[in-house]
């Protein structure tokens, strides 16, 4: 498969030719939805936490006695059945990261990309090497490559600071790095913009499998 390379201004400045093999078939779709469902669990924080019948500050003292008040029995100010009392069965720290193993999030990856190539919904452009860190600047090269919605900007990490910089300030535009691409961020975006270094970069991972 080839893509188009374009430059800053949206004019081709040539083709690419797309070295790892694209997944054609059905094959992929379990794993896609195990790595972003092992992504997306592993963001929870897992720090809700209630104080039970034996962690609740109070005493042991009975609040009033057994029989003869006309009241309800009770035993303890902690209680589940009283305002600040224990909570029953509430939540506690926990580790919510599922195992997903590294062929599934490897064929993952492959797959979310491939579909995204298929569907057209990648960019390349050979630099995105800005003069200056002003938006308005990063604005131009947005419209000039036609993204529309949600985009991803991914570099290859060695690219000057402006373009960071540039780019935090526009909604609905985020950056990552060819090292640190992942399944869920490959399919997030309306829009993937590689530069061609990051992009050679993402195929270096994809043909060490």
């Amino acid at each position: 498969m080839k893509i188009s390379i374009k430059n800053t201004a949206g004019k081709e400045q040539g083709e690419l030719e797309v070295k790892f093999a694209l997944i054609e078939n059905g094959k992929g779709t379990q794993a896609v939805h195990d790595a972003v469902t092992a992504y997306r669990a592993a963001q929870r924080s897992g720090t809700a936490c209630t104080k039970n019948v034996g962690e609740v500050s109070g005493s042991n003292k009975k609040p009033w006695r057994q029989k003869g008040t006309g009241r309800a029995r009770a035993g303890s100010h902690q209680s589940p059945l009283w305002p600040g009392g224990g909570v029953v069965f509430g939540p506690k720290p926990r580790d919510f990261r599922k195992k997903v193993s590294k062929k599934t999030r490897a064929l993952a990856f492959r797959k979310a990309l491939s579909e995204r190539l298929k569907a057209g919904d990648v960019v390349v452009v050979d630099d995105l090497k800005l003069a200056s860190p002003k938006t308005k600047d990063f604005v131009k090269v947005i419209s000039a490559l036609d993204l529309d919605g949600t985009t991803l900007i991914v570099s290859s990490g060695t690219d000057d600071k402006n373009l960071m910089l540039a780019s935090r300030n526009i909604v609905g535009v985020t950056m990552t790095t060819g090292a640190d691409l992942n399944t869920y961020d490959v399919l997030r975006p309306d829009k993937l913009l590689f530069t061609k270094s990051a992009f050679e970069q993402v195929e270096a991972r994809l043909t060490k499998e």
